[in-house]
């Protein structure tokens, strides 16, 4: 993750060649349906939860890369559906999201993509992370796209 603002910038830089790399890494079945829309993230998730049985093993360190490309995903579904903007906290220690990549409204909302698929892992529900997009979708009164690339 990156830890100085230009880091980040590289990081956002990356951001179509990294996606690309999800969708090359992925089993052909889940790489084609994903097309940023809300449903597609219980595609991913689904995903994580037969790869990973628990947090812990998605954060060690030979995950780094899946962690990272699927935290990507989820915050550029969050982007396309809700609007906002990729930010980083690099000046407060003390924000629970410091040095971590969010997608920001501001004024109304912040996601933590990274913190998103983590849970997920964690809840096991399969429908974690849309229903978080979904939620705040719904707050706002904004529409997502539903539809699931075959």
């Amino acid at each position: 993750m990156p830890g100085t603002q230009d880091e980040f910038e590289h990081w956002l830089f990356e951001m179509d060649d990294r996606l690309e790399e999800l969708i090359s890494f992925l089993p052909g079945d889940v790489a084609s349906r994903m097309d940023f829309s809300a449903d597609s993230l219980s595609v991913i998730e689904a995903w994580l939860l037969n790869e990973y049985s628990s947090p812990v093993d998605l954060l060690k360190k030979s995950e780094k890369t899946v962690l990272d490309m699927v935290a990507r995903y989820v915050g550029e579904t969050f982007r396309r559906n809700l609007g906002g903007t990729w930010r980083i906290e690099l000046s407060n220690k003390q924000s629970v999201f410091y040095g971590l990549p969010v997608i920001q409204k501001l004024g109304f909302w912040t996601e933590c993509p990274v913190s998103l698929v983590t849970a997920s892992t964690d809840r096991r529900s399969g429908i974690f992370m849309g229903g978080v997009l979904n939620a705040i979708a719904n707050r706002y009164g904004i529409s997502v796209r539903r539809k699931v690339g075959k």
